[in-house]
């Protein structure tokens, strides 16, 4: 089953961030993980919307995602991440089509 991993962004720091993306994105790419969507807020439809920018990632399944997390690299990078920007971060599982 696909996992898609979706990180909500508010910017504090866009040097940090920019440093941040650099150093998690080979780690995505490590554990199968590919970007699906990257992008900023263009317009809120319905709701309230909060976040700047937000970021999908597509990974073989669940237990890549939870890889990659708990992995020694990307567990690294959270200082920097908690700096740069307010994120939160959930997994959802996609059945095959």
């Amino acid at each position: 089953m696909t996992g898609f991993l979706i990180a909500t962004v508010r910017v504090k720091d866009a040097e940090k961030f920019a440093e941040y993306a650099g150093k998690a994105q080979p780690l995505v790419t490590q554990f199968g993980g590919k970007v699906a969507l990257r992008g900023g807020l263009a317009k809120t439809l319905a709701g309230d919307a909060t976040p700047h920018k937000i970021a999908i990632m597509e990974f073989p399944d669940l237990q890549a995602i939870d890889d990659w997390f708990a992995s020694e690299g990307y567990q690294a990078i959270i200082p920097l991440r908690d700096e740069a920007c307010q994120m939160d971060l959930f997994a959802y599982a996609a059945p095959p089509a």
